[in-house]
């Protein structure tokens, strides 16, 4: 399955994106009591901030399927929390609600494309994830697609849990991916398929 990225354009897609932050399954996004304006601020924001971006991942027949949020941690409040490297990407991923019934692996898959965008962009060596401590199925996602946990974190929003997924990491985790028959143990470690 392949999709493909774009802008959000924070006027035209506030309508759609109101309709999946204000989702109960999203309430880790904190946006759940949002209105339709407070997202075009909201998004308006990010996009014009020189240092965080966010794109819409569509799908084959260009239907919106994801949101995906870019950013340098350098500029966030991550900064204050762990040694920012060179090289280092943040990213958050929301995607859609299903329409109809939920396709086992479809997350995977959305992961596995964003993960792969993030490290086709030049100098990018490492991708941060903060989920809310909180999210434990995003936690055993994050596994799956090779993000190592570094411990617990607490950032002005929220009590986060800060991991790191290397270009190799990510690599290992894709090839046991989609050669589900290797044993758990050729991933990197604590990844589980």
């Amino acid at each position: 399955m392949s999709f493909t990225f774009r802008c959000v354009d924070a006027l035209a897609d506030a309508p759609l994106l109101h309709s999946w932050v204000t989702q109960p399954y999203a309430s880790f996004w904190g946006m759940l009591s949002s209105t339709i304006d407070g997202v075009v601020e909201e998004y308006s924001k990010i996009q014009s901030s020189g240092h965080h971006h966010a794109l819409l991942g569509l799908d084959y027949r260009g239907a919106p399927a994801f949101l995906m949020e870019e950013y340098r941690p350098s500029a966030s409040p991550l900064a204050a929390v762990y040694p920012v490297q060179e090289g280092d990407i943040g990213m958050h991923l929301l995607v859609a609600p299903p329409s109809g019934d939920p396709k086992p692996g479809y997350t995977a898959t959305v992961m596995d494309a964003v993960l792969d965008r993030l490290f086709q962009k030049p100098g990018v060596e490492r991708v941060v994830v903060e989920p809310d401590a909180r999210n434990t199925k995003i936690h055993m996602l994050n596994e799956r697609l090779g993000f190592q946990p570094a411990g617990a974190v607490t950032l002005p929003d929220k009590e986060a849990l800060l991991s790191f997924c290397t270009r190799q990491d990510y690599l290992n985790a894709r090839a046991a991916l989609r050669n589900p028959q290797e044993p758990a143990t050729s991933i990197h470690q604590g990844a589980t398929l």
